[in-house]
């Protein structure tokens, strides 16, 4: 999830604005997470998706 959907529940504003010291350290560690971690769900189901035929199609490929 990105973090400009978040809603701070310390100061009800959106943590992309960084009002608070705990709006920013959430921003901070959202920033810094791995690129993984700014896909959606579905995203995530896609990708593994088709990693999964592609092993598929290579192991058909190799028998």
């Amino acid at each position: 999830m990105t973090y400009d959907r978040l809603v701070c529940a310390n100061c009800a504003a959106p943590v992309s604005e960084g009002r608070c010291p705990v709006c920013r350290a959430n921003r901070e560690r959202l920033q810094q997470d791995g690129f993984l971690a700014g896909l959606n769900p579905m995203a995530l189901i896609a990708l593994l998706a088709v990693l999964i035929a592609a092993v598929a199609l290579l192991a058909h490929q190799t028998a």
